[in-house]
């Protein structure tokens, strides 16, 4: 129960920063394959599957719901104050995630540089997304408590997709919350309903509409993408994770009150040291696991 916790903490750490996705965090902890059939049993008509996988989920759940909720609290008061360190934070979160995912499925992408055209389609989706950002979002911040009619459509939709990147192994669902503008909204929502504040509650519950749609649709398709056509879509991946650099680039000007995009004056070496500190850790984290499990 305590490793699956453990499992579930170190995802909603992934899940609510933009960089690495939980699915990427899963992926490095090895036990990626597990979570996804997990998740897949849980939609099932096979009440069997069904029920042996309510105990992994529950208990991964648990340590993800006590991660999510240390990382929203921190994280709401630092975003005003911290988001050029935080966002250099991120890129060496995102930066050293790249190059992990090349060399851990090398077989799969070694001599298939074909594929190199769903890389491009990947960055060019996440680069073409932040450009038209404003004209996606309505061309206005989003406010959890104050939606009007249109930006809860707009919500539910980014919960869709944030949720699809959750279980990718690759950009995670927090950066595609960036990239859509609802990241800063989505961390200060969570941390006014923590403190009781109900005005919030309808636009939280429509992101977590669209997160159980976006979970039961796409869990299937991910499965089949990364089993029949796998080289194709880590390609794909890479692509996601390499324009997600832009977009977190981008992210202080997608705050309430929008600030410059991170630029050379206001990038943090020390930040983008640490996010690589982060993932490298988790990484020794996984092989120390795996030796205690062989013992």
């Amino acid at each position: 129960m305590i490793l699956n916790m453990f499992y579930g903490f170190c995802m909603a750490l992934a899940d609510s920063v933009p960089g690495v996705s939980g699915g990427t965090i899963a992926f490095i902890l090895g036990f990626y394959e597990k979570l996804l059939d997990n998740v897949h049993n849980i939609f099932s008509k096979d009440m069997t599957k069904r029920k042996s996988a309510i105990p992994f989920i529950v208990k991964l759940l648990l340590g993800w719901a006590i991660g999510m909720a240390i990382s929203v609290t921190v994280l709401s008061n630092l975003f005003e104050s911290k988001i050029y360190f935080l966002s250099s934070v991120f890129l060496g979160l995102t930066s050293v995630s790249i190059p992990f995912i090349i060399i851990s499925e090398k077989e799969d992408l070694k001599g298939k540089f074909g594929n190199l055209i769903f890389t491009l389609i990947g960055l060019v989706l996440v680069v073409s997304i932040s450009i038209l950002r404003d004209r996606i979002s309505g061309g206005s911040s989003i406010d959890f408590a104050n939606l009007q009619p249109l930006q809860y459509a707009y919500v539910f939709f980014a919960g869709m997709i944030a949720i699809t990147a959750m279980v990718l192994p690759g950009i995670s669902g927090a950066t595609l919350l960036l990239i859509l503008g609802v990241y800063a909204p989505t961390i200060t929502g969570i941390k006014e309903l923590l403190h009781f504040n109900l005005s919030v509650l309808p636009g939280i519950i429509c992101l977590g509409l669209g997160i159980l749609t976006g979970l039961a649709l796409s869990i299937g398709l991910i499965r089949v993408a990364l089993k029949k056509y796998k080289s194709k879509t880590l390609y794909f991946i890479l692509g996601l994770m390499i324009g997600s650099l832009y977009a977190i680039g981008m992210g202080p000007t997608t705050l309430k009150t929008p600030l410059p995009a991170l630029g050379l004056s206001t990038f943090s070496i020390l930040g983008f040291i640490l996010g690589i500190a982060i993932l490298l850790g988790l990484e020794m984290t996984r092989k120390k696991l795996e030796d205690y499990e062989n013992k």
